[in-house]
């Protein structure tokens, strides 16, 4: 059976290295989605709505 890979890439065709800088810019923060997704999240928002889920919770198992 032939090996039909080229260098860099997995069979399905991704580029290896291209993926891999990807995940470093992850991993150090300077991903093009992080800040902004981080700006438009009202975090007090986020936790009155968690309090909430959580008390609704408690109430159904009582």
């Amino acid at each position: 059976m032939a090996n039909n890979r080229q260098a860099g890439r997995t069979q399905s065709g991704t580029n290896i290295q291209e993926v891999r800088q990807q995940n470093a810019q992850s991993a150090s923060g300077n991903s093009q989605y992080g800040t902004e997704f981080a700006s438009e999240t009202n975090v007090q928002e986020v936790r009155q709505q968690n309090a909430q889920s959580q008390a609704k919770k408690n109430q159904r198992q009582q």
